[in-house]
């Protein structure tokens, strides 16, 4: 059973966006959907740590969301709980030589868990957290 609230990200290229959540976060592949141009994916469902992500291609000629442009600032972000810190620490570390941009260094934040924040490849900002 999916989780009651669930993010959808539009990311191109969509296949990149899934190898990329695959190897950091090690994701589990739920659900594709091909789009018919044979070039895009049109719908997908990844396992992320317990609850789903789901992202699709940009599909412009819809003309109902768009991809985030290099460099905008985000206006959300996908936070994920660890068990552990070493977890965060590992996360970021994957994440950030597989060219994400890191924000926060893993730290332990003022409100005691062990937090890090960084901006993938395609724009999307993660939140880490795990108990110190």
């Amino acid at each position: 059973m999916r989780p009651s609230v669930a993010p959808y990200l539009t990311v191109s290229p969509a296949l990149a966006a899934i190898a990329y959540y695959t190897t950091v976060f090690g994701a589990q592949q739920k659900t594709i959907m091909p789009a018919f141009d044979g070039l895009r994916i049109m719908h997908c469902e990844l396992l992320i740590n317990g609850g789903s992500v789901m992202l699709a291609d940009a599909f412009p000629e819809l003309g109902y969301t768009r991809m985030a442009l290099p460099g905008e600032l985000v206006t959300s972000s996908i936070s994920l709980e660890y068990a552990t810190g070493k977890e965060v620490d590992e996360a970021f570390a994957k994440a950030t030589s597989l060219g994400g941009k890191g924000e926060t260094s893993p730290t332990k934040s003022f409100w005691g868990t062990r937090f890090a924040t960084f901006k993938d490849p395609f724009g999307h900002r993660w939140i880490l957290n795990g108990p110190v």
